[in-house]
């Protein structure tokens, strides 16, 4: 069997307040470990919220930003497209830019251990209108940033940002939401619909609307697949009961993410060892995360060439 960390892989789906090293939350006061698993949704994000509060200064972002890269490249991630809640940590320091600044130039120093990053700002559906405005702003600012997207409670609806949509849209910026992870496959309709996403986040419930599942197959939409984040927020009972075998065999993009909560190269290591996949599958998926990623085109294409001199 081929080495896991040294298949060049792409990561999607990965939020950078939820990767922060065990060791550094507790030296910067917060909890240590990851936590889990939780029982509810709520449980997951005020636990990630103890961590956040203790990012204050540029020097923290800087950290986490550089230490990703550190940890990514050690698990063979070469592209990885990190999301950040930039607008949230601007309104709760009172400084819109220093968050996202900080982590650019902290992920502009991890650049030296082999990876490329893109950034998409994320924002919480229950917050206001208004700060996924700044975010568009932000990411205006920045050509790092590559897209923004609604992340968080699926119960709350997307219908109050769809202006920004359109202006994001027509700006060039991408669009990238969570749906179809807690709530069912109307909320990956309305993601593809008003929320004009071009990838799902997540998206293990499309499997409920089969006509869903078909339209979503034929048009090529990526998943962002997170198996052991669906566990740990218990929105999957166990790995081996956990539907990608399905969602592959509908005929879907799947892509293979963490959500933060594991290492990439061990999401791959588990899918081979509870659900049989040899390196060929394995292969095929990490080819899904290149191509359906927003990568230069030059970049995907070496990282291609060297998925299939991995599987020669």
């Amino acid at each position: 069997m081929r080495d896991l960390r040294a298949l060049p892989k792409a990561h999607l789906h990965v939020h950078l307040e939820s990767t922060v090293r065990p060791e550094t939350s507790l030296e910067l006061g917060g909890p240590g470990g990851r936590g889990g698993p939780f029982a509810t949704f709520r449980d997951f994000a005020d636990h990630r919220a103890q961590v956040r509060e203790r990012l204050t200064e540029p020097a923290h972002f800087r950290r986490i930003a550089r230490e990703f890269c550190e940890d990514e490249a050690a698990q063979g991630t070469r592209y990885a497209e990190v999301s950040f809640t930039a607008a949230a940590h601007g309104d709760r320091l009172g400084d819109p830019e220093m968050p996202l600044e900080a982590v650019l130039e902290g992920l502009a120093e991890g650049r030296g251990h082999g990876i490329e990053t893109r950034v998409i700002l994320d924002h919480s559906r229950r917050r206001p209108v208004e700060r996924l405005w700044q975010t568009l702003k932000l990411a205006q600012r920045h050509p790092e940033v590559i897209a923004i997207g609604l992340a968080g409670d699926e119960a709350y609806g997307l219908a109050p940002f769809t202006g920004v949509f359109a202006a994001a849209h027509e700006a060039g910026i991408h669009l990238v939401h969570h749906a179809g992870e807690a709530a069912g496959p109307q909320s990956i309709r309305d993601a593809l619909g008003p929320g004009r996403a071009e990838r799902i986040g997540h998206g293990i419930r499309i499997l409920d609307d089969p006509a869903l599942t078909a339209e979503v197959a034929a048009a090529g939409i990526a998943l962002e697949v997170c198996p052991s984040s669906n566990v740990l927020l218990k929105l999957v009972p166990s790995l081996p009961e956990h539907p990608l075998p399905r969602l592959l065999e509908a005929g879907l993009l799947v892509t293979i993410n963490t959500d933060g909560e594991a290492d990439l190269a061990g999401e791959y290591r588990l899918l081979r060892e509870v659900f049989g996949y040899g390196d060929a599958v394995l292969a095929e998926l990490a080819a899904n995360g290149v191509r359906a990623s927003f990568a230069p085109g030059e970049l995907k294409d070496e990282m291609l060439t060297g998925i299939a001199r991995w599987l020669a």
